[in-house]
């Protein structure tokens, strides 16, 4: 880690530059610069920090990175989430002392107290024998130190900077690639103006997309295109939910160019997998995945799903039905039909609960209580007139593990009269309790 005590001020000539650069700042703005330097034989960069006061300016160091450190040296700064803070005090500037601000260097992350600054000498790294040939001068990013780091390990990034791909330089993907692959060097310079966008007619070229251009041994373009087509599709419900099943993220761009051929999309592919796998088919099939003619198969079997979905449905429903009327069967003892003003009968069939929803204007006949009856899980009862057994009048969820009334609901959800509700819950449902305990003993 650098030596605080070989940290020297700032040359003359560098604040001389710094000022100059800074002329055009705002009263109380603070701005960051930086100047390379050398300390015990390392290349330093030595960020300041600059402001503006009362027509006067002032500058002071902040920060010190080593090119070869993993730790900096911080004074008089802290790291936030939307930016740095600068103390002031030491200058006659502020009139309290900031609780970071003591004067003193303090050891730092290298990777968060580096604030983006203009590094004024460039130049200065040429003098150091392991970075002569790293043509920093001409790279115009202000991360000189990731730069010089990854020069290190790829002396080729300054082919990248000669033919002005800078933001491939410090790429490591990329570079890696380069020193291990002959031909990709070939094929990059073979791209370099399409790379280089020299007038901006083209989008920017992310290293993944390059990679995968050259993967799959396209132009350029198209390999971007195709590339962004395949991140879309792995990030789209349709493939998350139902397609990732049969196709994995390596087949991706198969899936990609099949679509496309087959002038169709992930929806209606998406339909066709779910039609599919509910038909049972082998899906690992190339005929099953991707058919010579997509509509022709995806319509032939969409109707084969609803028929035998049909098929099942009507069956489930069949077995439903039985049931519903097995358990209506054993708790009909819960009925009342005395010599009161209102008589319970209990639902015999799903088409009983349907019937009462629609004259009725509520949800019994919707929302699965047929399932929950089957299940045994509630009953629903109908409460009615002596006079007019037959008139749907209040329905009744009756609860079988805790016995007790879940819902009383008459037209429209409304809530019943009083002497329904008495006759309920005081006359009906002790006795249906009563009976309950008969058909349990």
């Amino acid at each position: 880690m650098i030596d605080e005590k070989y940290i020297k001020p700032i040359p003359n000539y560098i604040a001389k530059i710094i000022k100059n650069k800074d002329k055009y700042s705002y009263e109380g703005q603070i701005s960051f610069y930086a100047y390379l330097s050398k300390i015990k034989g390392e290349l330093v960069k030595i960020t300041v920090a600059c402001k503006h006061y009362k027509k006067q300016w002032f500058c002071k160091q902040v920060a010190v990175h080593g090119v070869y450190s993993d730790k900096c040296l911080v004074r008089d700064m802290e790291c936030y989430i939307m930016g740095y803070a600068v103390g002031w005090y030491d200058m006659a500037l502020s009139s309290s002392r900031k609780r970071y601000e003591d004067g003193k260097w303090y050891p730092a992350n290298d990777k968060y107290y580096d604030p983006t600054a203009e590094v004024v000498n460039r130049k200065y790294a040429l003098k150091f024998k392991e970075f002569r040939y790293s043509v920093l001068d001409k790279y115009n990013h202000p991360d000189v130190l990731k730069y010089l780091r990854i020069y290190l390990q790829y002396p080729q990034a300054e082919y990248f900077i000669k033919m002005g791909l800078q933001h491939l330089a410090v790429n490591k993907i990329i570079l890696r690639k380069v020193e291990k692959d002959k031909t990709f060097r070939k094929w990059l310079i073979h791209n370099v103006k399409l790379l280089r966008n020299e007038y901006g007619k083209y989008p920017y070229f992310s290293a993944q997309s390059i990679m995968f251009a050259y993967k799959h041994n396209l132009p350029l373009l198209e390999g971007q295109a195709l590339n962004r087509d395949c991140n879309e599709t792995v990030n789209d419900y349709a493939y998350k939910n139902t397609i990732s099943k049969i196709i994995p993220k390596s087949e991706v761009v198969e899936l990609v160019k099949y679509i496309k051929k087959q002038s169709t999309n992930l929806s209606s592919y998406s339909d066709y997998v779910k039609a599919c796998e509910y038909l049972q088919l082998d899906m690992t099939l190339p005929k099953n995945r991707y058919p010579h003619d997509f509509k022709r198969w995806h319509d032939m079997r969409i109707d084969q799903y609803h028929t035998a979905k049909a098929l099942k449905d009507a069956e489930e429903r069949k077995e439903l039905y039985a049931k519903f009327a097995l358990i209506a069967e054993k708790y009909l003892p819960l009925q009342r039909d005395g010599k009161d003003a209102f008589v319970v009968v209990i639902a015999r069939s799903p088409q009983d609960l349907i019937r009462e929803g629609e004259v009725l204007d509520h949800c019994v006949g919707r929302m699965n209580y047929d399932q929950k009856f089957a299940r045994e899980e509630s009953l629903i009862f109908f409460v009615r007139n002596a006079e007019t057994p037959d008139k749907p009048f209040v329905t009744v969820e009756y609860s079988l593990k805790s016995k007790k009334v879940l819902q009383c609901y008459g037209d429209k959800d409304t809530k019943p009269t009083d002497d329904v509700l008495e006759f309920v819950n005081k006359k009906w449902l002790p006795y249906a309790n009563r009976k309950l305990k008969q058909i349990a003993a």
